[in-house]
């Protein structure tokens, strides 16, 4: 999941291409990296917009992230998300971890 906001003189390009526009936009760059666009929503609050994609592989979104911030028309934030799927199988892996102060 992408949080983007944009600065002001991306909302004045966002004015000009159309949310539909920028949709697209996204989705083919999505495209290039080999992953797909599942949703993009525009917000009203600390986010302009929050996209969720299928990507390859973190190289992908972050290469997606970098593009998207290095043109300083906004700024990213990217939270991975699991599957219910990848939650059990996170779930059922083993670990032994000693916590801060407590003995082993």
């Amino acid at each position: 999941m992408i949080e983007a906001t944009y600065t002001a003189e991306g909302l004045k390009g966002l004015q000009k291409d159309k949310a539909t526009g920028r949709v697209a936009a996204v989705r083919r760059a999505v495209e290039a990296l080999g992953g797909k666009l599942e949703v993009m929503y525009y917000c009203l609050g600390e986010r302009d917009v929050i996209v969720v994609v299928e990507a390859p592989d973190n190289a992908a979104v972050a290469a997606l992230n970098i593009a998207v911030s290095a043109s300083g028309l906004a700024r990213t934030k990217t939270t991975a998300l699991l599957t219910p799927e990848e939650t059990d199988q996170a779930l059922a892996t083993n670990i032994t971890y000693q916590p801060p102060g407590q003995a082993a």
